[in-house]
């Protein structure tokens, strides 16, 4: 990507949702898409454990997640996850009675982005009635579009214990 300001070539900065130029300092940030995501446009090696196109780099809340432009998914890393569902949390109001997660996404196979081993596929622990796909070996999460939200739109999230995270 080049600088809209003066020409030269952005730098996407590390944990970060901007790119930086080099050459005159301006900082650029991309547009929030409808689901709060910023796409920072940098493919990855990886791709989406469901419809199969590059994850590309993204933010959300200041956190870098990793996103399928296509299906909207994401690839979470654990050591960020319950971060970025509390930096979420304090800026979204409400909360929503979730309907009971589908069992039937409990039988869905997909493997990890990284390593390509089957992820496992559960029940998440907290709350938002969801099933989530994660890699223990490679640290990383998986959420379908809306699944994040329904976690942090979840009631009683001061009822939580530590345990509910892992």
């Amino acid at each position: 990507m080049n600088c809209p300001s003066c020409g030269a070539p952005m730098h996407l900065k590390p944990d970060l949702d901007s790119y930086k130029c080099d050459y005159c300092q301006s900082v650029y940030l991309p547009e929030k898409g409808d689901d709060g995501v910023r796409v920072l446009g940098e493919p990855m090696d990886e791709a989406c454990p469901v419809c199969k196109i590059p994850l590309v780099h993204a933010a959300l809340s200041k956190v870098r997640i990793f996103y399928c432009t296509g299906c909207r998914g994401m690839l979470i890393p654990m050591e960020v996850f319950r971060t970025l569902v509390d930096e979420l949390r304090a800026t979204e109001t409400g909360t929503l009675v979730q309907p009971a997660a589908d069992g039937s996404d409990l039988s869905r196979k997909i493997d990890c982005p990284h390593c390509h081993k089957r992820m496992d596929t559960h029940f998440y622990a907290g709350p938002g009635n969801v099933v989530i796909d994660s890699c223990e070996e490679c640290g990383l999460n998986w959420l379908d579009r809306g699944e994040l939200m329904h976690i942090v739109h979840a009631p009683d999230e001061e009822k939580r214990t530590e345990s509910e995270w892992e």
